[in-house]
C-alpha cells in the first residue's frame, strides 16, 4: 500500500474517533457509526490503528469481540452521523 493511502485511512479513522486516555487506541465518536468495506456497521467500538492492521473492539453479550482488518485490504470506509 502506498504511504499516502495509509495516511488517508488514518485521517478518516482519526476524524471518526477520539483518543482513549492513557492508550494508543481510539473510541468511535458519539453519534458516529463506521463501516469498513461495506461490511458491519460499528458504533461504540474502540479502534487500534497500526501500519499493518486495524483492530475494532466491541462488546457483545458480555464478551469483548476483536475484528482485524488488513490495512492493505481496506477498500472503503464509510461514516454515518446526523446532520448538524
Amino acid at each position: 500500500m502506498a504511504v499516502s493511502a495509509l495516511q488517508t485511512w488514518e485521517k478518516v479513522l482519526e476524524y471518526a474517533s477520539v483518543p482513549l486516555h492513557g492508550t494508543m487506541s481510539r473510541k468511535i465518536r458519539k453519534g458516529v457509526k463506521l463501516q469498513i468495506n461495506e461490511g458491519k456497521v460499528y458504533e461504540d467500538a474502540v479502534l487500534f490503528i497500526s501500519d499493518l492492521f486495524l483492530r475494532v473492539t466491541e462488546d457483545s453479550d458480555g464478551l469483548s469481540v476483536n475484528t482485524y482488518y488488513d490495512i492493505d485490504s481496506i477498500a472503503s470506509i464509510r461514516t454515518y452521523s446526523s446532520k448538524e
